[in-house]
């Protein structure tokens, strides 16, 4: 999979954090094969993690095996593929968690078998070290861009997603810039809109069919927001907007041209991939990381900004 030669860039990473490769030895044990078990290879957004972290990989191996699978948040999907890459004597696992508390017992067991297990994007109990957003940062600057615009006042909608900890995070971040403004009602914070852009079709439909005034949306990820300025469109409701998280090539293309989105709070998949490969390859070979919980923070991308908007790193 993605077996496509990738460029590699030095990258400067939040906390000082340096993706220098751990100064190899003799001793050193060799990066043969990771497994990768991710929420939706359907996104994008996945799909760059899953090309970053094989790059890394391959700059440290270039014969290394990089097996990766998408789990569709699906819990016993994702612990069949963990057994899976134990059977198959991987290195190293990238695990994004369907479940953050959940996944514990699968964790364990790769541990018990030797494998380093690096969560990727979202927490997952037990893990060896996690490498994420400051999701709760995420929510907070992409909320904070809808009370500021609204003056405080206004209908505005949580499109809530998967329960993993980085959507848990940035609706807890956004709920808490919105307790800030009385004035500003919530019209709907818990519905799952699947993380992809049918599911946030769905629910912006739902939510325009129910409620005839909806000023501002915050979609927890891209994909739901491309998905709600569809469903905007096809029900003529012109007079509201959306935010979101990710920063991903689709929003950009949507914050230059004529849609509703007006901001998203960005991640850099391609670097969050290769720091996890980096901190995993140390962790293999006894180097343990400063801070085993590694925040990359977010800047927002916006319609006034986005011109100088340099992207996710595999640009």
């Amino acid at each position: 999979m993605f077996k496509q030669k990738i460029a590699i860039a030095s990258t400067a990473l939040a906390m000082g954090l340096s993706l220098t490769l751990p100064a190899a030895n003799a001793a050193d044990k060799p990066l043969k094969a990771i497994g990768i078990t991710v929420g939706s290879l359907g996104n994008p957004y996945f799909v760059t993690i899953v090309k970053g972290a094989e790059a890394k990989a391959k700059q440290i191996n270039p014969g290394v095996n990089v097996t990766a699978v998408s789990a569709d948040y699906d819990m016993n999907k994702q612990f069949t593929q963990i057994d899976n890459f134990i059977a198959a004597h991987v290195d190293m696992i990238l695990l994004n968690a369907a479940d953050p508390k959940a996944i514990e017992p699968a964790v364990k067991k790769a541990q018990a078998a030797g494998i380093v297990v690096v969560a990727v994007d979202v927490a997952a109990a037990g893990a060896d070290a996690t490498v994420q957003t400051n999701n709760v940062q995420a929510g907070e600057i992409s909320c904070d861009y809808i009370a500021k615009k609204l003056n405080g006042k206004g209908n505005v909608i949580i499109e809530n997603g998967p329960p993993v900890s980085a959507v848990v995070d940035r609706v807890k971040g956004c709920k808490s810039v919105f307790a800030k403004h009385p004035e500003l009602k919530v019209l709907s914070d818990d519905q799952d809109a699947k993380g992809s852009r049918e599911g946030g079709m769905n629910a912006m439909q739902g939510y325009l069919t129910r409620f005839p005034k909806v000023d501002a949306v915050f979609a927890i990820n891209d994909p739901q927001a491309v998905g709600s300025d569809l469903a905007a469109k096809q029900l003529n409701r012109k007079n509201l907007f959306i935010t979101s998280v990710d920063g991903a090539p689709d929003i950009e293309t949507a914050l230059k041209t004529d849609t509703l989105v007006q901001a998203s709070a960005s991640q850099d998949p391609w670097s969050m991939a290769q720091t996890a490969v980096t901190v995993g390859y140390g962790l293999m070979n006894g180097k343990k990381p400063a801070n085993t919980m590694i925040l990359l923070p977010s800047t927002l991308v916006t319609r006034d900004n986005v011109n100088s908007y340099k992207g996710w790193s595999s640009h």
